[in-house]
Parts: C-alpha cells; sequence; structure tokens
C-alpha cells in the first residue's frame, strides 16, 4: 500500500465554512473510509472541537472519533484514517509525544495503512519537525520532532506583508528565510485554502490558492494548484540538530 496524506494550510477561506473550499477533494480522498479519528489535542476544549469537525462532516457518512476519549494508541494501531486539527503547534506535539503517537503514525502512515488528513498545525505535524510554525511556543515538547511523512517543511497560513503596512517586525518570508540560514530543507509555503495530496511517490498542490516555495539554493518560486511537486519527495532534509 502507498502512504496517503491530505494536508491543508488551512481548514478555512475567508467568506467560507469549515473544510468546505476541500469538500469535495476530502470525499475523494476518503473512499469508502466511514470512521475518522480525531486529533484535537491543538487547541484547549476537545469536546467543542471535535463536535465542530463532526458537524463539517456531517454529510460525508463518516463516523467522527476524538482520540481524547479512547485509548489514543491502541486506537491509531488499527484506525484507517487519523485527521490532526490545528491549533498551536507546541501544544499539539507535547500531547503527541505524550500518548506516544509519534511512531504508531509514522509507521503506518509510511506503510500505506493509516490515511492522514492535517489542518494548519496537524499539516506542520507531517513534516519532519514544527519549525516552520507560525505559534508561540505556549509549551515545551519534548522534541521538536513530529511524524516526518514528508522530507520537507510546511508553513501553514503563508502570506506576504501587506501593501503599505507600516508594521516594522519580521515578514514571514524573512522568517523563513532565517530558518534556511540554520536548515538545509525545502519549505512550502502555502497560502490559505492551498492543499497537498500525496499518494505513495506523487504529490500534487490544489486548492483555490497556491503556495510558494523557499529553499537555500535559489530564490524562492510561486505555485499554482495543479503544480507536480512529486519532486520534493525526493530531497533529503538538513537540520543544523536533531529534530
Amino acid at each position: 500500500m502507498a502512504a496517503q496524506l491530505f494536508l491543508m494550510s488551512s481548514s478555512r477561506v475567508a467568506g467560507g465554512g469549515y473544510l468546505e473550499f476541500a469538500r469535495d477533494a476530502l470525499r475523494e480522498f476518503l473512499g469508502d473510509c466511514r470512521t475518522i479519528y480525531f486529533a484535537p489535542f491543538a487547541i484547549a476544549d476537545y469536546e467543542r472541537y471535535t463536535s465542530d469537525v463532526a458537524a463539517a462532516f456531517a454529510s460525508f457518512d463518516v463516523r467522527i472519533v476524538g482520540l481524547h476519549t479512547v485509548d489514543a494508541r491502541s486506537a491509531v494501531e488499527s484506525a484507517e484514517v487519523l485527521f490532526v486539527g490545528g491549533g498551536n503547534s507546541f501544544r499539539l506535539l507535547k500531547r503527541l509525544h505524550q500518548l506516544e503517537l509519534i511512531e504508531p503514525v509514522q509507521r503506518r502512515v509510511r506503510s500505506g495503512a493509516l490515511r492522514y488528513i492535517g489542518a494548519s498545525a496537524g499539516s506542520n505535524m507531517a513534516c519532519p519537525s514544527l519549525r516552520t510554525t507560525n505559534d508561540m511556543p505556549i509549551v515545551q515538547p519534548p522534541s521538536f520532532g513530529a511524524f516526518d511523512l514528508l522530507p520537507f517543511q510546511i508553513n501553514p497560513h503563508y502570506i506576504e506583508p501587506e501593501v503599505g503596512s507600516t508594521h516594522m517586525g519580521e515578514t514571514r518570508e524573512t522568517r523563513l528565510q532565517e530558518f534556511l540560514e540554520e536548515n538545509d530543507v525545502h519549505v512550502l509555503g502555502m497560502r490559505e485554502g492551498a492543499w497537498l495530496r500525496r499518494l505513495g511517490a506523487q504529490l500534487m498542490l490544489g486548492g483555490v490558492a497556491g503556495a510558494r516555495l523557499f529553499s537555500r539554493s535559489a530564490e524562492p518560486g510561486e505555485l499554482a494548484p495543479g503544480t507536480d511537486l512529486s519532486w520534493l519527495l525526493e530531497a533529503t532534509p538538513h537540520f543544523d540538530v536533531e529534530t
């Protein structure tokens, strides 16, 4: 079986409902799967978050099971689909480590036994490290190492500075260039409304918005929906220390 991932930069786009922009693509990705295990650990209110996700999938004829309501590790070992939601990446990763979910998710997704859906912070978790998150470190995970299901990094909610802005802080591009000064690894800055679909050795950029690719050896490049990014799966990342 081939690894299958569906990674969204955001769960919403302006003017639309939760997951609305990716509804058709998600339906195709799920296929005949009828149960989704949901990891709500990136925000504090697990029950409300899981209810919101269940409402969004109500028309899909699928069952949403919050991992906080079951033995999470056992569930991951038998699940067909795992959805890791957005929120604070540091809080999410800390809880994933506490529940000892990194290894089983990594192993089962890589083998093709478990389909992985991520949104925002959940998409960050598919990378080798959370280092390209936009979030404040409100807690300290034991490691920055994430599921490592892709050999490159994602920066979700990527945005250029507003024209005419007087803000004097670093732009998103500046922060990513700083990351590349210390780490030799591609970074995909995904705009809100963009998603990635991986099936084995194939990786496609889709959605209603594009992305920007950053690397140490080249100028940032624009990518439109429909771009084949399969070549990124062959990259070898180099971090300054262990993730």
